[in-house]
């Protein structure tokens, strides 16, 4: 009775290591494209702040691009609304910011939504000004929403 219980043990043996090692491999799957998105969602907000702290009169246009390139929906509307007046100030006082980012920190991420906040400094001149560089630091929040081209940030908002 034994021997004829053998093969069929066997193969249900088999079903189930199967069946395990698929669910398995969903389970990692999953955890990588997690991992995949917070990894996104982190980089583009620090781009994203970047592109903000980073401002050169002499390239204004390709900065305000950038601005633009990595935002979308709300965030993308104020910076268009307002591409004209950066553009303005920045040509006008002959503006140098360059900035640095400090840190990114994902707070929650749900739907194709994250919540990142974001730390940076710049060092703002003016060129040709006798006046000292002087010091600026930025905190914001930021969401990043997943897009057909990757994450984009739709909305940031300064934090104290």
């Amino acid at each position: 009775m034994l021997r004829k219980l053998l093969p069929w043990l066997a193969g249900l043996s088999a079903v189930c290591l199967a069946a395990a090692a698929f669910w398995v491999g969903g389970q990692l799957r999953e955890a990588r494209a997690a991992e995949e998105d917070r990894r996104a969602a982190l980089r583009a907000a620090g781009d994203h702040a970047l592109s903000l702290l980073s401002i050169d009169h002499r390239t204004v246009d390709a900065g305000i691009r950038r601005i633009l390139d990595t935002s979308t929906g709300p965030a993308r509307a104020e910076y268009a609304r307002d591409a004209a007046t950066l553009k303005e100030t920045t040509t006008s006082g002959k503006v140098l910011q360059t900035g640095a980012l400090r840190a990114v920190g994902l707070v929650s991420l749900e739907d194709g939504t994250a919540r990142v906040l974001v730390v940076g400094d710049a060092v703002v001149s003016s060129e040709g000004s006798r006046e000292a560089p002087r010091e600026r630091f930025y905190r914001w929040s930021m969401e990043v929403t997943r897009t057909g081209g990757g994450w984009l940030v739709s909305q940031a908002e300064l934090v104290s």
